[in-house]
């Protein structure tokens, strides 16, 4: 891919804030000195059978990328491939999902484009704001600072047991209520106390997202294994061996970088390389500020979110799960 994307040609403008030069959730271009727009978009095939549930899903994942960057969406765009052998009703209730998920975002769905293909897609394109001074990005942890996560781990987990029926009612409902909860509550809570960094965890897992914030902010991240919330449900269908595809491929692209204490099971390895749809956000905040980030999400948050971790300068391996 970085072959690919090397030949294309190099954009500068002094109003785009982020871009293409680094890892970051969604590009965002500054309008005036008080407003600058979030623009990112995001698409996927179906995590679970149930039309109208899929359509929440893929627009709170979608959503997710304008919140981690400190922002607030204000218009979203549908993004749809669907085949003819499938009945519109079905495409209706996608729609009908993902309208729903915006709404609650307080965002409007100002239009979209769909295709003709062999597997039902959908997602979208958004749109959002925050002040040109405020923009989160997935560069400026510091030193010092505390990493929260706020919501489970163990999703692409689930997510495979699913479309391989091995899961009851029960436990498809705390997933898709998980994947589908939006990250608008950590958002605000994080814009209130003020944080130095963010990223939305999502298809590079876990320590693929840490990853990507470690080395744009130059710095090691020591992850605390036994503080990480994890949907208790995936860790037994990890020790069966029930893991996606997509933990194997992060874990063969970034596992050198990773040094894990000796002691860490399996199953935790493979959780924390585990692929999530729409989770949730890491948040790298100073020690001083952490604890009123904290209270703020006990009284904001609706998924279980702890510290897991802390930020040290740069040492030799830029991940350290103990």
């Amino acid at each position: 891919m970085a072959q690919v994307l090397c030949h294309l040609p190099k954009f500068h403008d002094d109003n785009l804030i982020v871009g293409l030069d680094t890892s970051d959730d969604a590009a965002v271009y500054k309008i005036n000195d008080d407003s600058a727009v979030i623009l990112t978009m995001d698409f996927f095939t179906p995590v679970v059978d149930e039309p109208y549930m899929f359509g929440q899903v893929a627009a709170a994942n979608s959503l997710s990328d304008v919140y981690a960057m400190g922002g607030k969406p204000l218009t979203a765009m549908n993004i749809v491939c669907f085949p003819n052998c499938l009945s519109i009703d079905v495409l209706g209730q996608i729609l009908k999902g993902g309208a729903d998920k915006v709404l609650e975002a307080g965002a409007v769905i100002a239009g979209g484009h769909s295709v003709e293909d062999n597997e039902p897609k959908y997602g979208l394109s958004v749109m959002g704001v925050v002040h040109p001074d405020k923009v989160v990005t997935n560069s400026g942890a510091k030193a010092g600072d505390v990493l929260i996560l706020t919501k489970p781990l163990g999703l692409g987990i689930l997510n495979t047991a699913i479309k391989a029926d091995l899961l009851e009612a029960e436990t498809i409902n705390i997933a898709v209520n998980t994947m589908s909860y939006l990250n608008k509550d950590a958002c605000e809570a994080m814009m209130i106390v003020g944080v130095n960094s963010c990223t939305d965890i999502t298809g590079f897992g876990l320590l693929g997202h840490a990853l990507e914030m470690a080395e744009g902010s130059q710095v090691t991240m020591e992850i605390w294994s036994d503080y990480i919330p994890i949907i208790k449900e995936s860790l037994e269908l990890a020790r069966m061996g029930i893991i996606p595809g997509g933990a194997y491929k992060n874990e063969s692209y970034i596992g050198d970088k990773v040094i894990f204490n000796n002691d860490i099971k399996q199953e935790i390895k493979d959780i924390l390389y585990d692929p999530q749809t729409s989770g949730g956000l890491l948040i790298s905040v100073s020690e001083d500020k952490s604890e009123k980030l904290m209270k703020l999400l006990k009284e904001k948050n609706k998924t279980s979110f702890n510290i897991i971790g802390k930020v040290k300068e740069k040492g030799q391996n830029p991940l350290e799960v103990i």
